[in-house]
C-alpha cells in the first residue's frame, strides 16, 4: 500500500495507528488526495483487520483542521456539493461500523470534518493542552456539517449542546469536551499513547444518552429545533445567513443527511452552495488567512516580555492579554492605586477564557503593577496607551528609548495621532511603530499595525509578527488620520447621529443597522464607546459643517454614553434602554443605505490614497475591525454589487 499522507503502524499486539501528516504542509486538511488514501488505508485494514486502530496526527499543529476550504471554494454547482459531500459521508458511515474498536487522540485544533471523522470513532481521547479546541465550524462559511457531524453529535452530547456547537461554529477545549460528554476522557500529554492503547482495547461501551435527551434527539426534535430556529432568527436572517437555518431542517427532518434535502428546499446543498453568502463567507475565511500571514517575514521575533504604559481601561486590557497569552507583562502607571483596577478586571478575565483556577493564577503572576516602570529595561515589546497628548506621548517615548534594550520593538496605541509626530522625540524614529487595538481588546480580533514614513521595514514586521504571537490579526496601514478602521466608522456614526437631529428615533436607526446584518446599532455603538471620544474623533476626520448638533449638547451636559450611565440612551446594568419607537415613512432599507453611503466612500478613499494596500485588505480591517456584516463579503465587495451606493 502506497500512501504518501497517511501511515499505518501496527504495534506488536495487533493495535494499529493511522498517522495522518500530510505532505509539505504544517498543517493536516481532508483534501480529496487525502480522503483516497482514508479509504485505502481501510482497505488494507479490511485484508489484515487490526485489534484495534487508533487514529492520531504527525503533526505538532494539531489533529485535523478540516476539509480543504480551496475546494470547497471551487465549487460551482449543486452536483460538485452533493459529490463532496457524499465522498465524505459514505466514508465516515463505512468507518463508524468497521468490527474493529477505533478512536481518535485529538491533540491541538480538530475541526469540521477532523471532528466529524472522530464522532465516527468509537472513542476519543482529548489531550489537556490550551491548544485543544474542538468545533464544527462549518456554519461560518455558509456551509453546514455534512459528513455525519449532524447525525453523530447530537448523539453524543445531546440535542441542545449539539445544537450551540453547530449554530454558532465555536470551539470547546478538552475538559469542556469531556464534560458534555464528547470525548470519553482527557489526558495530559504525557500519557496520551498508552491511554489510547488501554481504552480502544478496553471493550467498554459507549456512555448513552439519559432518557430526555434521547427523545430531544428523537419524537421530540422538531420541537427543539422550532425553538432553536427562534433563537438562531434574533441574531440571523435567513436571506443573510441561510446555512444555520439548513442545520436545523437537515437534522430534524433529514437524520442529520445533508444529501437527503430535495434540490429545491431552500435548505438544500444546491441552494447553499450557489447563495453570495456561502460565496462571500468563503471570501471572508481567505482574508482572514490572508492577515494571519503578515508577520511572517519576523517570524523569529518571539518576545516574552512585554512592558505597557498606561493602566487604563485599553492599556489595562492591552496588558491582561499579553499575560493571558502567554507572555510576562509589566504595567506601568503613576502608582500601584491606579494599576489595581486594570489587574482585578485581568483576574475576571482570566477566570472566564481558562476555567481553571490554577491557570488563571499562573496568568495573573505573569502580570506584574510596575508603577516606577522598571520594566523598561527588560522588556521586548514596550506599548504605550497613555491620553492622548502628543506632548506627553513624545517626553514618554523619549525617556523608554533611554532605558529600554537597543533592540526592544516600540509602540503606540495611539489612534488619533500621528505616529510621524510621536518619532520625532526619539533619536531613532525607525523603531516606532503603531499598534493600534480596539475596545474591548479581548473580543476584537484586529489590531492595525501602523507604519510611518520614519518606521523600518523590519519594525513593521516585527509588530506584525507580536501581534500574531498573541493571536490577533495584523492589518498593515500607513500613518494617517484615523488610520482605516476609525476613518471608516466616523462618518457613518457621523451620519447616524445627524439621524438623530432630524427627528428620526435612536431605536430606529439602530433596528436598521440591525436588520442589515450589523452587530449592533450605530447609535449604541457611540454611546458604548464613549460621546466624548466620537465628538473628538468626529471633528478630527469630519467635516465641521456636518458635525451633530445633539451630539454636542450631550457631551457638554456630562452625558457621554454608557460609561455616565446616559448618553443617547438610559443605560442601567449596563443595558441600553431602548423603547419601540419608529417614524412613518421611514424606510429601514433605505435609512442603512443613507448610512452605508459615507462608510463605503470612506472605504474607497483609504484605498485610493494608499492608506491600506488594496481593497481586499480594506474588507478584511472593516469586517473584523468592526463587525460590518460578513454575509456582505466587506464593504468593497459590497460597493462592487452595488454600485447605486456610490
Amino acid at each position: 500500500m502506497n500512501l504518501i499522507h497517511w501511515k499505518l503502524e501496527r504495534d506488536a499486539d495487533g493495535t494499529a495507528w493511522a498517522i495522518l501528516d500530510r505532505k509539505d504542509t504544517s498543517t493536516n486538511v481532508l483534501t480529496a488526495e487525502v480522503m483516497a488514501e482514508l479509504a485505502a488505508l481501510l482497505d488494507e485494514c479490511d485484508r489484515e483487520p487490526p485489534k484495534a486502530l487508533i487514529f492520531k496526527s504527525g503533526k505538532a499543529t494539531g489533529f485535523i483542521a478540516g476539509a480543504d476550504i480551496e475546494e470547497l471554494a471551487r465549487l460551482d454547482s449543486g452536483v460538485a456539493a452533493h459529490a463532496l459531500i457524499k465522498r465524505g459521508w459514505d466514508l465516515y458511515n463505512r468507518l463508524a461500523t468497521v468490527a474493529y474498536p477505533t478512536l481518535a487522540l485529538i491533540r491541538g485544533h480538530c475541526l469540521g470534518g477532523g471532528t466529524e471523522l472522530a464522532l465516527a470513532c468509537r472513542y476519543r481521547i482529548a489531550v489537556d493542552e490550551a491548544q485543544t479546541k474542538i468545533a464544527l465550524p462549518e456554519v461560518m462559511l455558509g456551509i453546514v456539517p455534512g459528513w455525519g457531524g449532524m447525525l453523530r453529535l447530537p448523539q453524543k452530547v445531546g440535542a441542545a449542546a449539539a445544537l450551540d456547537m453547530m449554530l454558532t461554529g465555536k470551539s470547546i477545549d478538552a475538559r469542556r469536551a469531556q464534560k458534555m460528554g464528547l470525548v470519553d476522557v482527557c489526558v495530559p500529554p504525557r500519557v496520551m499513547d498508552n491511554a489510547a492503547r488501554i481504552l480502544v482495547n478496553s471493550g467498554r461501551s459507549p456512555c448513552a444518552l439519559p432518557l430526555l435527551q434521547r427523545l430531544l434527539n428523537g419524537p421530540l426534535k422538531r420541537i427543539v429545533a422550532a425553538q432553536a430556529r427562534k433563537q438562531v432568527a434574533r441574531r440571523a436572517r435567513p436571506e443573510h445567513y441561510p446555512a444555520p437555518y439548513a442545520i436545523l431542517d437537515m437534522w430534524a427532518h433529514h437524520s442529520g443527511n445533508a444529501l437527503a434535502v430535495p434540490a429545491e428546499k431552500v435548505t438544500s446543498l444546491d441552494a447553499l452552495i450557489t447563495s453570495p453568502t456561502t460565496k462571500n463567507l468563503l471570501r471572508v475565511f481567505f482574508l482572514q488567512e490572508r492577515l494571519k500571514g503578515f508577520g511572517k517575514e519576523a517570524a523569529n521575533f518571539a518576545p516574552r516580555h512585554v512592558h505597557v504604559v498606561g493602566a487604563g481601561v485599553m492599556g489595562g486590557d492591552i496588558a491582561a492579554w499579553c499575560a493571558l497569552s502567554g507572555l510576562t507583562v509589566t504595567l506601568q502607571d503613576q502608582s500601584v492605586e491606579r494599576i489595581a483596577p486594570a489587574i482585578a478586571r485581568a483576574a475576571l478575565l482570566f477566570e472566564k477564557k481558562l476555567r481553571d483556577k490554577t491557570a488563571a493564577h499562573f496568568a495573573l503572576d505573569r502580570l506584574i503593577a510596575d508603577a516606577h516602570g522598571d520594566g523598561v529595561r527588560q522588556a521586548d515589546v514596550i506599548i504605550e496607551a497613555i491620553f492622548e497628548n502628543l506632548e506627553a506621548k513624545q517626553k514618554l517615548f523619549a525617556e523608554i528609548e533611554r532605558r529600554a534594550k537597543p533592540e526592544a520593538l516600540l509602540a503606540s496605541n495611539t489612534s488619533s495621532l500621528r505616529l510621524v509626530d510621536i518619532a520625532l522625540a526619539l533619536q531613532q524614529p525607525a523603531r516606532l511603530a503603531g499598534i493600534h487595538f480596539f475596545n474591548p481588546v479581548a473580543q476584537m480580533s484586529l489590531v492595525e499595525v501602523v507604519a510611518s514614513d520614519t518606521t523600518s521595514t523590519i519594525t513593521a514586521q516585527q509588530a506584525a509578527a507580536f501581534v500574531r504571537q498573541i493571536d490577533k490579526l495584523p492589518l498593515p496601514v500607513k500613518d494617517a488620520p484615523g488610520f482605516l478602521v476609525n476613518a471608516v466608522l466616523a462618518p457613518y456614526l457621523n451620519e447616524a447621529m445627524r439621524c438623530v437631529d432630524e427627528g428620526i428615533a435612536p431605536e430606529t436607526i439602530d433596528a436598521a443597522a440591525l436588520a442589515f446584518g450589523m452587530p449592533m446599532g450605530p447609535i449604541e455603538l457611540a454611546d458604548t464607546v464613549g460621546l466624548d471620544i466620537a465628538l473628538a474623533v468626529g471633528r478630527q476626520l469630519v467635516a465641521a459643517e456636518i458635525q451633530p448638533k445633539k451630539l454636542g449638547e450631550l457631551v457638554a451636559a456630562g452625558h457621554l454614553g454608557k460609561k455616565s450611565g446616559q448618553g443617547f440612551y438610559v443605560w442601567v446594568a449596563g443595558k441600553a434602554q431602548k423603547t419601540a419607537a419608529g417614524v412613518a415613512g421611514v424606510s429601514a432599507a433605505g435609512l442603512m443605505q443613507r448610512l452605508l453611503k459615507p462608510l463605503l466612500a470612506a472605504t474607497a478613499g483609504r484605498v485610493a490614497a494608499g492608506v491600506v494596500q488594496d481593497a481586499d485588505l480594506a474588507d478584511a480591517g472593516v469586517i473584523f475591525g468592526t463587525g460590518f456584516a460578513p454575509y456582505t463579503g466587506g464593504p468593497m465587495n459590497y460597493r462592487a454589487q452595488h454600485p447605486d451606493t456610490e
